[in-house]
């Protein structure tokens, strides 16, 4: 049966010269993480789980230095990008630890962390939703998912595709679909920004 709905090729990937790029990390710094604060608030000496982390672990960062957690733990699919992770951030100290995982799969047991941060994460996964259950799970009572995405009518569009390649399954988050994904996985949705048309959306959701 044909793909009824096919997402448009990939000629060049060029997504690493992006996301661990300068101008990545002043975006998150200065932009995103500053709207998640506004819509989720402080985590005032928590300790949190980063998802994705790059090889920067401006994330990380950011957890202490912008939302005031006490601890930030970080997980990363690729070893390289885990070595590279934890030479940035050694200056932090036993602030942070950084580890390799899969965060379809957290290692963490239920209730570990007062916040989980996500900058654009579930776009990359090849099963967004499971990473969701994933996040609500290992939250504790009154913690909170921040999360950030550039949305399917962005990643799923021509121009981003050609140069950046994505799962191609073409199930991709949306606004909506990420509100209800949170809802599902026993989260309540506290606060949501989209901008840029509805190619991007900052979500702050808390577990009960």
């Amino acid at each position: 049966m044909p793909d009824t709905n096919p997402v448009p090729p990939t000629y060049v990937d060029a997504t690493r010269l992006w996301v661990d790029s300068r101008p990545r990390a002043f975006v998150q710094r200065r932009a995103e993480a500053a709207i998640l604060r506004r819509l989720g608030g402080d985590v005032r000496g928590g300790t949190v789980l980063e998802l994705g982390t790059g090889r920067r672990g401006t994330g990380l960062r950011l957890a202490l230095d912008v939302f005031g957690a006490g601890r930030a733990e970080g997980v990363e699919r690729f070893p390289a990008s885990v070595a590279a992770c934890r030479a940035a951030v050694a200056d932090l100290g036993n602030r942070v630890e950084v580890r390799e995982g899969d965060v379809t799969a957290l290692a963490a047991g239920d209730g570990s962390y007062d916040a989980v941060f996500a900058y654009h994460v579930l776009h990359h996964a090849e099963a967004w939703r499971d990473v969701v259950r994933e996040v609500a799970r290992v939250l504790r009572p009154g913690g909170r998912f921040y999360s950030c995405e550039m949305t399917a009518r962005f990643v799923d569009s021509r121009p981003l595709r050609a140069v950046a390649f994505h799962p191609a399954d073409g199930d991709r988050p949306t606004p909506a679909a990420l509100a209800t994904a949170c809802r599902e996985a026993g989260l309540d949705v506290v606060a949501q920004e989209t901008r840029l048309a509805g190619c991007w959306t900052a979500l702050v959701a808390t577990r009960p």
